[in-house]
């Protein structure tokens, strides 16, 4: 299969197949971690369904060379992985720092490339360290300063074996469900100019790091960020529903891409924005990450368009996530037609399905195979 995709993307262009962590959710605490916005969350009666903390996680820190042998023995050439912000800077700021957790991503990058596994940094996977949040998170214009000193401070140390960086991953996430929902840290249900704002600093964020990696890399760098985009899948191949889909698309992504790639906001957008800030924010990105998991489907209607709803009985993941291969497709197709990206990275895609261990103690994953199948097939 490498071999078939290679003949797609050129022969000069390795085709990366890896595997892809946050760090909190893998990493386990250590000594001089400062407390983030995760852990405060995590701690709340009832934000976690299970009540569980990430204080060991899959202990990560101390196993990953184990870890990097899975991947090897998987026989997988890239690992996407992030940066804990309060590991390296316990409190977000340029006057904390932790030697040791700036040491331990130096270790870990060495160790995969040992492997000959190609490292993929991705510098904000929503762990904000909670000092700043107690200054106002991403609400508070300076919070995408402290990003940007951050980010610094990882490019002087580990630029040097990183040639793939991600600076902020799903930040519409970071919004929606943590800002919005009330479901992720911080956990807060903000009104609509609350949310623009954030969304803004969040963007502003971006543009910052991806110009401070440019300047501080001391290797040729590739850098983008990670959106999670709305995905609108025709109904049917009809003009109609075709069309439906793509005013669908447009107005459910413009707020995140149109700053992106245009510079501007959809109008009604409220947040202050400060001269210079959508230069920033629209600097030209090697390539943009696409994470795909699932799509919605839409059809036309006399009054403009509808969605559809998937009906009882419809294959979902045990996320409830319906399993929809064609989103690869139409997110793939979307993207490039509207924004035309330098290039597009499919930087997650993937399943949740039980693991049921057979008589000899191993997991068989047929449905993990299957939807991997067919949602790389719907890239080709």
């Amino acid at each position: 299969m490498e071999e078939k995709m290679k003949t797609k993307v050129g022969a000069s262009t390795p085709f990366l197949w890896g595997a892809a962590t946050s760090a909190y959710q893998i990493e386990g605490a250590a000594e001089g971690r400062g407390e983030s916005i995760w852990d405060r969350f995590s701690g709340r009666p009832g934000a976690i369904l299970d009540g569980s903390r990430a204080t060991t996680a899959c202990d990560h820190l101390t196993r990953f060379r184990e870890d990097v042998a899975l991947l090897s023995d998987l026989g997988l050439n890239a690992y996407r992985f992030s940066v804990s912000w309060p590991r390296i800077q316990p409190d977000g700021t340029a006057r904390s720092k932790n030697p040791p957790g700036l040491a331990f991503y130096d270790r870990l990058l060495d160790e995969l490339l040992s492997h000959k596994i190609t490292p993929l940094l991705t510098l904000y996977h929503w762990e904000l360290p909670q000092f700043l949040e107690d200054r106002g998170g991403w609400k508070n214009r300076d919070t995408a300063l402290r990003f940007q000193e951050f980010t610094s401070v990882v490019a002087r140390a580990l630029s040097d074996r990183v040639h793939h960086w991600i600076t902020i991953n799903e930040p519409r996430v970071v919004v929606e469900l943590g800002y919005r929902d009330g479901i992720h840290a911080p956990g807060f249900q903000e009104k609509p100019g609350v949310l623009h704002q954030v969304a803004h600093h969040l963007l502003l964020a971006h543009g910052l790091a991806l110009s401070t990696v440019r300047q501080e890399s001391r290797a040729p760098a590739r850098i983008g960020l990670a959106d999670n985009p709305a995905i609108t899948i025709p109904y049917t191949s009809s003009a109609e529903d075709t069309a439906s889909a793509e005013v669908a698309w447009r107005e459910e992504n413009a707020l995140w891409l149109g700053p992106l790639f245009r510079g501007q906001y959809p109008e009604g957008q409220q947040a202050n924005i400060s001269p210079g800030d959508m230069k920033t924010i629209s600097t030209p990105m090697d390539f943009l990450g696409l994470n795909v998991y699932h799509g919605v489907r839409v059809r036309a209607t006399p009054l403009g368009g509808e969605t559809v709803p998937f009906q009882p009985g419809f294959p979902l993941t045990t996320m409830g996530w319906p399993v929809v291969p064609e989103c690869v497709y139409h997110g793939l197709m979307a993207l490039h037609k509207e924004y035309r990206p330098l290039s597009i990275l499919i930087s997650e895609t993937g399943c949740a399905f039980p693991d049921r261990l057979d008589e000899r103690g191993q997991v068989h994953d047929p449905e993990r195979l299957a939807f991997l199948h067919s949602y790389l097939e719907q890239a080709f």
